[in-house]
């Protein structure tokens, strides 16, 4: 795993410190670092220092780009996400997203209703993840009442258990799935930082099993089309895109008792 230290000026040197802790991240840089976070006013940026091309720092930031846009103008027919999910009606399932990554699907499921768990893996993602989720929820509109839905837990708690505030209606799973090709060359840049950093899931397959015993309805797996099923197991339903599917393993259905 790729790991970067937490660099600020001095007088950020404890909000700093204070991230790396939580994070177990390094403090100090060094000649071997391809990548660093730094703190500058309350923001955190992934610098990604062998860029092949003048990249600018990865910032999680909710109130800006497409999420901000996405968020506000989401219609909840227009969603493949909030299908697969169960969001419809009065139905707002809380979730459990274990691949929070930047949470951009969170952001979406949160802007419709649903009450969220988020867990990222990858400690500087996280980092990244919980700087973006606490600036947006100091502000008093849309997005900062979005984000007050959204709660980052930790890195691994599906396979602990440990940090959860109530056991989740769906568990909800977007694995890293291997770019080649042209497909590669399509992707954006602030995902080609992102997938430079953290690669692919090679254990993704070993997500699903875990991932249904903590649910209590379904589990949601989105994929790229073309990849096969997770852990090679056939879901129940699925929910097609343009570029992706969700496959849909149910438990058993919203209407049912939980008993």
């Amino acid at each position: 795993m790729i790991l970067a230290p937490v660099l600020s000026e001095p007088e950020c040197a404890d909000a700093a410190a204070e991230i790396a802790a939580r994070w177990g991240l390094p403090t100090q840089s060094s000649k071997q670092d391809t990548f660093q976070l730094w703190l500058r006013e309350g923001v955190l940026a992934l610098h990604w220092l062998e860029s092949p091309q003048k990249m600018s720092p990865l910032v999680v930031d909710f109130h800006q780009g497409k999420a901000a846009y996405r968020a506000q103008h989401t219609q909840l027919k227009n969603e493949a996400i909030a299908k697969a999910v169960g969001v419809g009606g009065k139905l707002q399932p809380s979730v459990l997203d274990a691949t929070a990554g930047l949470g951009r699907d969170a952001f979406v499921l949160a802007g419709l209703g649903c009450d969220l768990q988020l867990i990222e893996r990858h400690p500087v993602v996280a980092a990244l993840l919980d700087n973006g989720l606490q600036r947006a929820q100091q502000e008093a509109d849309f997005i900062g009442e979005t984000c007050q839905r959204m709660h980052l837990i930790g890195t691994d708690n599906l396979f602990t258990g440990k940090g959860f505030t109530h056991e989740p209606d769906v568990v909800y799973l977007d694995p890293m799935y291997p770019k080649t090709g042209k497909q590669k060359a399509q992707v954006k840049k602030d995902m080609q930082m992102f997938q430079q950093l953290v690669g692919s899931d090679e254990d993704a397959d070993n997500l699903l099993e875990p991932s249904i015993a903590r649910a209590k309805y379904r589990v949601v797996v989105k994929r790229p089309n073309s990849a096969p099923f997770l852990a090679e197991r056939e879901p129940n339903s699925q929910i097609k895109s343009k570029k992706h599917r969700f496959d849909v393993y149910i438990k058993r259905g919203f209407n049912e008792s939980t008993n």
